[in-house]
């Protein structure tokens, strides 16, 4: 008998299922594996906004983590926002705890906007203590800058920023350059291997909402699956733009809708 591989989000939830655990889990569906998940916070949001977080105790989320670890096989953990600095120790000692599974981490502090999401406490303590336990990190151009020092505005930039984030224990960084400019998004995964570019056509949408929850959650169900590093973001990052094209979910919500999880895939 054949067991279905498990992947593990640690996240937010979003209500409106565009982001957060909710988006996670229907691209582990989408991946063919079976997805768990610790919740991190309840958030309230929806496609024009977050108005609300309401952060669980650590004590809660210790049990949530060690009741899924102590029964399903997980292969690999994303990490999502993390809202603090208590939380982040939190979480690294649990990783301390239950060594296996590869990690994702989507160091998500800084929003589209250029605001921060999570205090300056939280930022050094994500790149201390979790950047150093990912199998791959997933920062954004402004998260790329945060963790790294490094001013980041084109390619060779976001190369300089992979290395930094290996320099500072991950064992692969993926620069997401989808806040630059220009016909293609690029992004810049940086590994063991060496440098490997990723290019597709930038895609002009309003339905971006959950667009780095999705990219990492597809690249862990791929490890979840034991598909190599590059492989896994290679398809993560094809999944995604289809997502982004669908159009099926353009007329959800009045401000940026949610991608599209359910496109047939591969």
């Amino acid at each position: 008998m054949t067991t279905i591989p498990v992947m593990l989000t640690l996240a937010g939830s979003d209500p409106s299922g565009g982001a957060g655990i909710q988006a996670d889990l229907k691209t582990a569906s989408a991946f063919g594996v079976y997805g768990a998940s610790v919740i991190t916070a309840l958030t309230v949001q929806n496609t024009t906004g977050v108005s609300g977080i309401h952060t669980p105790p650590l004590d809660f989320l210790r049990a949530q983590f060690e009741s899924v670890l102590s029964d399903l096989d997980v292969r690999a953990i994303k990490i999502g926002m993390l809202g603090s600095a208590a939380l982040v120790e939190t979480v690294d000692e649990l990783l301390e705890r239950w060594p296996g599974p590869a990690v994702v981490l989507d160091p998500v502090m800084i929003a589209t906007s250029g605001d921060r999401l999570v205090p300056e406490d939280a930022e050094q303590a994500i790149g201390d203590l979790l950047v150093p336990r990912s199998t791959v990190v997933t920062p954004n151009v402004p998260e790329a800058e945060a963790l790294t020092g490094l001013g980041v505005a084109d390619v060779p930039n976001m190369t300089a920023a992979g290395h930094a984030l290996r320099e500072r224990g991950a064992a692969a960084g993926l620069v997401k350059g989808g806040h630059l400019t220009g016909a293609e998004a690029i992004d810049v995964l940086v590994d063991g291997e060496g440098v490997l570019t990723l290019a597709a056509p930038r895609v002009e949408t309003p339905n971006t909402h959950g667009t780095g929850c999705t990219l990492s959650s597809a690249i862990a169900a791929g490890l979840t699956r034991g598909v190599p590093l590059r492989q896994a973001v290679a398809d993560a990052k094809e999944f995604l733009g289809r997502a982004l094209t669908s159009g099926r979910t353009q007329q959800l919500g009045a401000g940026r809708g949610p991608v599209d999880h359910l496109i047939p895939w591969p």
